[in-house]
């Protein structure tokens, strides 16, 4: 027997700073919190729920070559995490002041080295990862100009070997600053497209959530749309939907939800299960992601 295949996941490594507010937040004053600094980044954070589940992952990147970046790639190694991390001298490694409470947060983005990530870095990296099946791109290296090459190198890479692809929307905000049309020609015809319900109105239009999945599925062969309590949304060409309910738990931090939820429904695809196995799959480890503070699976 083989065990699963190498899913090269391309993207931010950043420092997250998560406070999650005890309370409403004081504006002009101080507001009580609990404070954790960890590893943070959706790529780097779909990594390590990846390796959690005993997938083979590589993390391609970029930090500077500081104290912090060697302690986020020290993260990922400890994790069983393969790093592919470019060492960017002048540059800090990206940083997250991430304020969370009420089952949503909030993120304050310096990219920082994240910024200088390469098209022939990460080329470099794919090519070296000979035993890849899969490669998963954080779409926040194609929201940035600066990253936006590295981005659509690594999937042009990773048709030209052959690779399935998949590409995490990331956020709202910036997809509304590049545009709809201009994001949708960048991932056209990739295997597997996920967004939140925010990213799906930005890309879809006001639709309901099923009719929004089968828009998109005209750009990309298979749709995914995370509805955080409520669920999610799959298409596919063949306009077959499945819709797993989430999983009742106690929330404590909602950062990276999205992340555990991408690493569960690719291992979960990935080794042949259907839509609705691998939507309950992504479900399992969504909610366990937010029954704890932080991005990255616990001990």
């Amino acid at each position: 027997m083989t065990g699963p295949a190498r899913i090269v996941v391309v993207g931010d490594l950043i420092t997250d700073v998560v406070a999650v507010l005890g309370g409403p937040l004081a504006t002009g004053s101080d507001s009580p919190a609990t404070i954790r600094v960890s590893g943070g980044g959706q790529a780097a954070n779909t990594a390590a729920w990846l390796a959690a589940q005993g997938v083979p992952v590589t993390m391609i990147g970029a930090v500077g070559d500081d104290d912090a970046g060697r302690d986020r790639i020290a993260e990922l190694q400890r994790a069983g995490v393969d790093c592919a991390i470019d060492r960017q001298a002048g540059s800090a490694t990206g940083t997250v002041i991430v304020l969370a409470g009420d089952g949503e947060r909030t993120m304050i983005t310096e990219r920082g080295a994240n910024l200088r990530l390469t098209a022939g870095h990460v080329e470099e990296a794919l090519v070296g990862a000979a035993d890849a099946r899969h490669l998963h791109l954080s779409a926040y290296c194609l929201l940035d100009a600066e990253s936006r090459g590295a981005g659509l190198r690594a999937l042009a890479v990773a048709r030209e070997r052959g690779l399935t692809t998949s590409v995490d929307a990331a956020s709202a905000a910036p997809l509304r600053r590049v545009g709809a049309a201009a994001f949708l020609s960048w991932v056209r015809d990739i295997d597997l497209l996920l967004v939140n319900a925010d990213e799906a109105a930005v890309l879809a239009g006001g639709l309901d959530p099923a009719a929004q999945a089968r828009a998109l599925s005209a750009t990309a062969r298979r749709v995914v749309v995370k509805r955080g309590a409520a669920g999610a949304v799959w298409a596919d060409r063949t306009a077959t939907v499945s819709v797993a309910p989430s999983r009742r738990v106690v929330v404590a931090d909602v950062t990276g939800a999205g992340d555990a939820f991408a690493a569960g429904l690719l291992s979960a695809w990935l080794a042949g299960a259907d839509p609705r196995s691998a939507l309950d799959r992504a479900g399992d480890l969504g909610a366990l992601a937010v029954s704890a503070i932080g991005a990255r699976p616990t001990t």
